[in-house]
């Protein structure tokens, strides 16, 4: 029994997450009329002591490097007195125990490159369509990441009438290279709180899948149809209360349907998802029943499923998912069933997934209440439905993660209208706005004099540590955050623009736009390429592109890429859910921070089909 006991133990404890294989990354950016900008990454299963070579071949002529010694103090660097009469080409040569190590793929720079910090990426935008949320995923297995945009038409909220146009998602590489097209038909409402799309590798081939709620009509990558296209389940209001509801998993690679199951849950009873709650009443019109989150976690430490959701306002229902070997199977159903359930209307707009217990397994953070790996409540925090969340390790003079949160209280509800509770336990540690519908709220390291996050919320009148003290003004947006300067403090990201805690402007993104109306949303923030830093993807005025900004501000501090900590890359495969939610690490990342922790990751070499 000893022996058994050990041999689980040690196994749980070696137990590594399998995650994509990603390249260097590397970046160059022509700035001003002689330097260049380089970036690269740092991956995390690297050993601490790696170095780095950085060389450059102008034109024809022999490749040369670049530094002097070893690069050990940062992943970027800035060459100056370049010609760019002649195309440049940079690559990396990492060094291990004084060894070169094999070339990274080259970034070329062509003959009188332009002076900019950005990637173009054309697309091919339907006529009356806008791009919108984007994800990424290495959808063919080559180190580089490929995005996947939700392009979208006329849409409507859960609670308006009215029809819509069919959602439809579009792959491309980043040099702009149309890959498919998915178009999930009439039989699928467009708007925010519908269609909850995943893209990440969830077999282990090293290819992301696509996946994501379809109906009868969807046309999958290769034109093939999900279900009946004959049918029409869209009534005279526009809404759509009947007919099947199916979940697919699609190739990431050809966009063709890999796998169509029956959408767990199904409607059922239009008028029993309401419940107890900061919104407690009830309809049968299809407000509550059409609400939708979803997720990526890694259940049992090693593997990640797909997590389909529904309602947050009275009863929650999360099913897990299993994509293995070609076949789809369900894992575990979570349902609250009805507003007695101390579950019930503790949902949110969006979520977050993270190991709250140390175990190795992720849990899913739904707002006011935590579901454990195995899809049995972890406890419920009474705080209600809310509108945003964010979830690390906040307090570095604490052990463990804490959630931070805003909540509606109205209908006569009472509590805290802005909240901080321990993520393993769900202990409410400090509160502000009592009684009061909060709508907005951010957690996270801003002041750059001050150790561990600051929060603040709208109303909040103040900015404030995690134990409750006011310790300075507002900031500007009460919004997204960004890692975009030298230091290790993040940004404030709102619409087109990126501001410094009491700083001031840093960046604006002139003839670009954000999404999502007065929310001002980026289609996309994630560390893609370069550094540890993060890069901002917005739209073009007129929908034809998307452009991706990256940082050139050269910094000292050297962390490997945010994708390779699990919570940071599972945060931006939910980011496109719901009210859309920055990124966080499973660590305090920060001013006055410690080492990241090595992420306990296996990367998996992609397959050849």
């Amino acid at each position: 029994m000893l022996f058994a006991f050990l041999a689980i133990n040690c196994s749980n404890s070696l137990a590594q997450r399998q995650m994509e294989k990603l390249d260097r990354g590397l970046i160059a950016m022509r700035q001003g009329t002689d330097s260049v900008y380089v970036g690269w990454r740092l991956l995390g299963t690297e050993p601490d002591e790696i170095a780095f070579n950085l060389y450059r071949k102008a034109g024809e002529k022999t490749a040369f490097k670049l530094n002097k010694q070893p690069i050990t103090e940062s992943t970027n660097y800035l060459d100056t007195k370049v010609d760019f009469s002649t195309a440049n080409t940079y690559f990396i040569k990492a060094v291990i125990n004084g060894i070169e190590q094999q070339a990274s793929k080259s970034f070329v720079l062509p003959v009188n490159a332009p002076s900019q910090q950005y990637l173009d990426i054309p697309l091919r935008t339907p006529v009356g369509y806008s791009p919108n949320d984007t994800s990424v995923g290495d959808l063919d297995g080559d180190g580089e990441y490929e995005l996947i945009v939700h392009q979208t038409g006329r849409g409507r909220d859960t609670p308006s009438n009215g029809f819509t146009d069919p959602p439809i998602f579009q792959a491309y590489k980043l040099d702009g290279t149309f890959l498919w097209e998915i178009n999930l038909g009439k039989n699928i409402r467009e708007g925010a709180h519908y269609t909850q799309f995943m893209v990440y590798d969830l077999d282990g081939d090293g290819i992301a899948e696509f996946a994501c709620k379809t109906a009868d009509g969807t046309r999958d990558g290769k034109g093939k149809i999900v279900g009946d296209s004959t049918k029409n389940w869209v009534n005279r209001l526009g809404k759509i209360l009947e007919g099947p509801e199916y979940f697919t998993i699609f190739s990431g690679k050809t966009g063709e349907a890999l796998a169509t199951t029956d959408y767990i849950p199904a409607r059922g009873d239009l008028g029993g998802w309401g419940g107890r709650g900061g919104n407690g009443k009830n309809d049968n019109t299809g407000n509550r029943v059409d609400r939708f989150n979803a997720c990526i976690a890694y259940l049992d430490g090693v593997y990640p499923s797909v997590i389909m959701c529904r309602g947050y306002y009275g009863r929650t229902v999360l099913a897990a998912w299993d994509w293995r070997n070609g076949k789809l199977t369900s894992r575990w159903v979570f349902d609250t069933k009805d507003g007695k359930n101390p579950y019930s209307g503790m949902g949110n707009h969006g979520l977050s997934v993270a190991d709250v217990d140390g175990d190795g397994k992720d849990e899913i953070v739904y707002g006011a209440m935590v579901v454990d790996d195995n899809g049995k409540g972890l406890f419920s925090t009474g705080l209600r439905h809310g509108d945003a969340l964010h979830v690390s390790d906040l307090d570095p003079e604490r052990p463990g993660l804490e959630v931070f949160g805003v909540h509606e209280i109205e209908e006569g509800t009472k509590g805290p209208g802005a909240a901080l509770y321990d993520a393993k336990t769900g202990e409410v540690l400090w509160g502000g706005s009592d009684d009061e519908d909060v709508g907005r709220g951010v957690a996270d390291n801003i002041d750059n004099t001050r150790v561990g996050a600051q929060m603040w919320w709208s109303g909040s009148n103040g900015l404030f540590d995690m134990k409750g003290n006011r310790v300075g003004e507002n900031p500007r947006s009460t919004n997204f955050l960004i890692y975009w300067d030298g230091d290790l403090s993040r940004e404030l990201l709102d619409g087109n623009h990126i501001d410094k805690y009491n700083a001031g402007r840093l960046f604006t993104a002139n003839g670009y736009v954000s999404n999502n109306g007065t929310k001002s949303t980026p289609a996309l923030s994630a560390d893609l390429f370069g550094d540890w830093r993060e890069e901002l993807i917005l739209r073009a005025y007129d929908n034809k592109s998307l452009r991706i900004f990256t940082t050139t501000i050269p910094t000292a501090h050297r962390t490997y890429t945010l994708m390779h900590d699990p919570q940071y890359r599972l945060s931006i495969a939910w980011q496109n859910v719901g009210y859309n939610q920055p990124p966080h690490t499973g660590f305090y990342f920060g001013y006055g921070m410690k080492k990241a922790p090595k992420p306990n990751i296996v990367l998996v070499e992609p397959k050849q089909h």
